[in-house]
């Protein structure tokens, strides 16, 4: 069996795959290029990230293509549903990087808490001509204990950002239309766990009573955004919002809009409507933490998904052979 891993796999992933038999490529085929090297190398499973996309063309190109898989959370760059009228399995790793982006999440929250990540932009221009003004600008931070979280979809990223907000202190409020009721562990060294029960509520209740809004949510298949200017409307003013789930799920627009009224106090972002070339007036913003798309991207969760994706290829080709 020949696996094409576009985007790359992780070397526990590769090796997996090797040890069951699998011939595994980790060449980057352009996109346009991609079908004619799939025929030509008779590649049966096409692994991907964010970067290639598995769309229609590329499935009716493609007969020989048994499974498709992706290394993250989202499917919006893969046509699922047409591939699996076309006999085309599709996987996902939702699991392996939910603690990856969840310490990403509070890693943001922390430094917007503290300006850190403003300060750190203007400590190397002016820490030594400007050190008391800085200090003055920066010396009114907030601390994450006693303040409400309000968590937009609860699923696997969303439950490990409430373990680390419960474990800070916070007040956890979550969203999410597909699920009653969740009970969270909090796993806590050399003691036993704590298990705090969530019932997600009303989405208003959370927007008027959260001091910060993460959201966790697919992109939508209209592709609207889940918040926007009626959203940003029934916030508490000087609400700290990340996003660190989809380009689109915040509308980028209102949210400078919101940014700029003093509405929203600090943003962070992690994704982006227009990547790989975000909106300048976003890159630019001084009340905007930015990192570029890598809320999965730590060497543990690389391994995790890498892992996981050869043992759902393992199992998809020990139930139906490919002859």
């Amino acid at each position: 069996m020949k696996v094409l891993a576009n985007d790359g796999i992780s070397p526990a992933g590769k090796a997996k795959l090797e040890a069951a038999g699998f011939e595994v490529s980790l060449e980057k085929i352009e996109q346009n290029n991609l079908a004619d090297a799939i025929n030509k190398n008779g590649y049966t499973t096409l692994l991907v990230r964010s970067a290639t996309e598995a769309r229609q063309n590329l499935i009716d190109a493609c007969p020989n293509l048994k499974i498709i898989g992706r290394g993250g959370v989202g499917l919006d760059n893969i046509d699922v549903k047409y591939a699996q009228s076309k006999g085309i399995e599709v996987i996902n790793t939702p699991g392996a990087s939910a603690q990856s982006v969840a310490e990403l999440v509070m890693t943001h929250m922390f430094s917007m808490a503290r300006q850190l990540y403003d300060s750190n932009r203007q400590m190397p221009i002016k820490g030594n001509s400007e050190f008391k003004e800085l200090k003055k600008k920066y010396g009114k931070g907030l601390e994450l204990r006693k303040k409400s979280i309000g968590i937009i979809g609860i699923g696997k990223i969303g439950q490990e950002v409430a373990k680390y907000a419960l474990g800070c202190g916070m007040r956890v409020f979550a969203y999410d239309p597909w699920v009653n009721e969740i009970d969270i562990k909090v796993e806590i060294q050399n003691t036993d766990d704590v298990i705090v029960t969530i019932k997600p509520g009303d989405l208003d209740y959370l927007l008027a009573n959260s001091d910060f809004i993460t959201l966790h949510v697919p992109k939508q298949p209209d592709g609207s955004a889940v918040i926007s200017t009626s959203e940003f409307e029934k916030m508490k003013n000087g609400v700290i919002i990340v996003n660190a789930a989809r380009g689109g799920v915040v509308d980028e627009t209102t949210l400078l809009n919101a940014l700029n009224s003093g509405k929203v106090a600090h943003a962070a972002l992690d994704v982006f409507e227009n990547e790989p070339t975000p909106k300048a007036e976003l890159l630019q913003h001084p009340n905007i933490s930015l990192t570029p798309h890598i809320g999965a991207a730590t060497v543990e969760a690389q391994e995790r998904i890498g892992v996981e994706l050869a043992e759902k290829l393992i199992a998809f080709f020990e139930k139906a052979p490919v002859v």
